[in-house]
C-alpha cells in the first residue's frame, strides 16, 4: 500500500514558550514516520484560543487545504486532540482525511502490538477513542482503505453499533483486569523471594530496550523508531557484590500521553508505580532532551511514581563530542553519561543502582561490570 502523504498542522497558543512550535514539529514528524507516512509540508497555526468547529479559524483551514494540496498531501496531522465535530468538519472543508495526535499514536501502538495482552490493550484504546465517534455515517467510521488513522480493531467490529462495542469494552477491560491481577501475584511472589525491582523508564526512543539488553542479555526487540516496545519484559541483573535485582524494561513515555492508552495500559504502566527504583533513560543525543526530561518527569507525576529512588542515565554519549556531554553533565550533575549499545560506563551506572537500592553509601567497589555479549 502507498505510504500516506502528510501535511502536519502544528497549533499552539499565542504566548506559549519559545521553540514549543519546533519541538512539537519535530515530535509529530518522527510520530508521522512512525505510523509510515511520509511528510510533505507543514504549516504554524499560532491560536488564541481553539473554535468549537474546527479548532483553527476558517480562513486558516482555507490555507491549510491550499498548502496541502499544493504538495499533494492526502492526509492532514495535527498535534492536537482534535474533537468528534472539529474532526469531521475539518474533513468536510478541506476534503482531506483529519487525523489528530491521540489517533495517530493510537495506529502507532497498533502496528507494534505484538503479544496477546498487548493486542487487548491497544484494542480497549482504539474503541475508548472510536466511541464518541460513531455518529451515524460519520466519515471516519466509513474508512475502509487504509493509511494513518484508518487502523481499527478490524472492518466487521467497526460497522457494529454503539451497544456492542460497549459489550466489547466491557470485556476487554474484564480481561484485561484479569492481566492485572496475574501480573500483581507475580510481583508479589517476586517480593516474597526479596528481589528489589527496578523498572527503566523514559521518553519512547530513549534506548530502554537497548539498555536493559546490554546489562542482562534480554534479547527484547529493539528499533530505531517510537514505541518500538510495548509489552513488559522483566529479567534478572546480578550487582558486583553478588546480589540479584529485577530489570523492567516498560513502554516509552510521550508529552501528554493520551488517557486513552493511560486506561488501556494500566496493567504495563503498573510494573513503574509498583517499582522499588527507577532508571530514568534519557537521551541526550535528542535536540530536545530537556523537554523530553520534563514530559517523562510529568508522566511519572500522573501515575504518582514520581519522586521514587531514582538513577538518571544519560544514553547516546556515543553520538555527541566530549564538550557536549560535559555540558550536559553539568545540567544533570545525578546523571551517569553511558552509552547503552556501545556498552560504555555501565560499570558506573550499575554500581549506582547498587548504591540507590542497597544504601552502600561508601561503596568504593571497583568491580567492572561486564555486560553480556
Amino acid at each position: 500500500m502507498p505510504r500516506d502523504k502528510a501535511f502536519l498542522v502544528i497549533v499552539w497558543r499565542k504566548g506559549s514558550e519559545k521553540g514549543a512550535g519546533e519541538e512539537s514539529l519535530e515530535e509529530l514528524s518522527e510520530l508521522t514516520r512512525s505510523a509510515g507516512g511520509m511528510v510533505v509540508g507543514h504549516v504554524m497555526a499560532p491560536i488564541d484560543r481553539p473554535t468549537s468547529q474546527s479548532f483553527v479559524s476558517q480562513g486558516k483551514l482555507s490555507e491549510i487545504k491550499r498548502k496541502a494540496n499544493h504538495v499533494g498531501a492526502n492526509v492532514l496531522i495535527f498535534n492536537v486532540p482534535l474533537s468528534p465535530v472539529q474532526g469531521r468538519n475539518i474533513e468536510s472543508l478541506s476534503g482531506l482525511r483529519a487525523v489528530d495526535r491521540t489517533g495517530l499514536i493510537i495506529d502507532i501502538f497498533a502496528r507494534r502490538a505484538r503479544s496477546g495482552a498487548g493486542r487487548l490493550q491497544v484494542e480497549l484504546a482504539q474503541l475508548i477513542y472510536l466511541m464518541p465517534r460513531l455518529v451515524g455515517k460519520g466519515v471516519i467510521m466509513s474508512r475502509t482503505g487504509g493509511g494513518i488513522g484508518t487502523r481499527g480493531p478490524g472492518e466487521q467490529k467497526l460497522e457494529v453499533d454503539r451497544r456492542k462495542i460497549r459489550e466489547r469494552i466491557g470485556r476487554l477491560r474484564k480481561d484485561l483486569e484479569g492481566l492485572r491481577t496475574h501480573q500483581s501475584l507475580l510481583r508479589k511472589r517476586r517480593q516474597r523471594k526479596a528481589f528489589p525491582v527496578i523498572a527503566i523508564v523514559g521518553y519512547t526512543n530513549a534506548g530502554k530496550s537497548m539498555l536493559l539488553n546490554t546489562l542482562t542479555g534480554a534479547g527484547v526487540f529493539v528499533e530505531d523508531k517510537l514505541f518500538a516496545t510495548l509489552d513488559p519484559t522483566t529479567r534478572i541483573l546480578k550487582l558486583p557484590g553478588g546480589k540479584d535485582i529485577l530489570l523492567t524494561d516498560t513502554v516509552g513515555f510521550l508529552n501528554q500521553l493520551p488517557h486513552a492508552l493511560i486506561e488501556a495500559f494500566k496493567g504495563t504502566l503498573d510494573e513503574v508505580t509498583e517499582a522499588d527504583a527507577l532508571i530514568h533513560v534519557l537521551d541526550i543525543a535528542n535536540p530536545t532532551y530537556e523537554f523530553q526530561y520534563q514530559s517523562v518527569n510529568q508522566v511519572l507525576e500522573e501515575l504518582k511514581a514520581f519522586g521514587k529512588p531514582t538513577v538518571l542515565a544519560l544514553n547516546k554519549i556515543d553520538l555527541l563530542d566530549e564538550v557536549q556531554v560535559e555540558q550536559i553533565k553539568r545540567k544533570y550533575p545525578e546523571g551517569v553519561a553511558i552509552s547503552a549499545k556501545h556498552k560504555l560506563h555501565l560499570n558506573r551506572l550499575v554500581d549506582e543502582i547498587d548504591r540507590l537500592i542497597f544504601k552502600e553509601k561508601d561503596s568504593t567497589s571497583d568491580t567492572a561490570y561486564c555486560a553480556p555479549h
